[in-house]
């Protein structure tokens, strides 16, 4: 007769721990047939001792400080976007008044021409303001750009020479230990 309603135990498969070499794209080996449970905290240690020696920590995120260099880099932008801001109507109407007065001067009413002059003139200079803006603007925005793929290219290059520390100091680590590592 069959049995019925069996209930067998699920079997629950336990993962390994997560290996902190494979962690940081290497591969150990033990060569003293040391145990999983042995090899995984050697590497434990070893992961720190290397944190502790390079002084590189491999889990953080090498581009982290960039957002606070691009906040500073836009103030510095908004500071010299405002400073070439200021002035160009003023000038516009200096520039007018004095054309105005000498076409007035001409047509016998300084006065007059002094008064449409400025008017003039401050309007084509705030055009000429705003259209100077607009191009230092996109200047401005070009070099942060440009200075922004540098920091990344140096954070990057700096980050991945800090991995290549860490590694080589893991790797001595575990050699010490008598691990193969690769």
């Amino acid at each position: 007769m069959a049995q019925q309603g069996s209930s067998s135990a699920p079997t629950t498969s336990t993962r390994p721990a997560p290996s902190p070499a494979q962690s940081i794209d290497m591969f150990v080996f033990p060569r003293n047939n040391q145990s999983a449970e042995q090899q995984l905290t050697d590497e434990k240690e070893c992961f720190a001792a290397a944190k502790e020696r390079t002084g590189v920590d491999v889990t953080a995120n090498p581009f982290e400080g960039l957002n606070e260099v691009e906040m500073i880099a836009a103030q510095q932008q908004a500071a010299a976007e405002a400073d070439r801001a200021r002035g160009g109507r003023a000038r516009g109407g200096l520039r007018g008044a004095a054309g105005g007065a000498a076409i007035g001067a001409i047509a016998g009413n300084a006065g007059t021409g002094a008064a449409t002059g400025a008017v003039a003139g401050t309007m084509q200079g705030g055009m000429a303001q705003r259209s100077a803006n607009a191009r230092a603007q996109q200047q401005s925005a070009a070099q942060v750009a440009a200075t922004q793929r540098r920091m990344q290219e140096q954070l990057l290059i700096a980050h991945m020479q800090g991995v290549d520390a860490f590694q080589r100091a893991f790797s001595a680590c575990m050699d010490a230990r008598n691990y193969s590592v690769h």
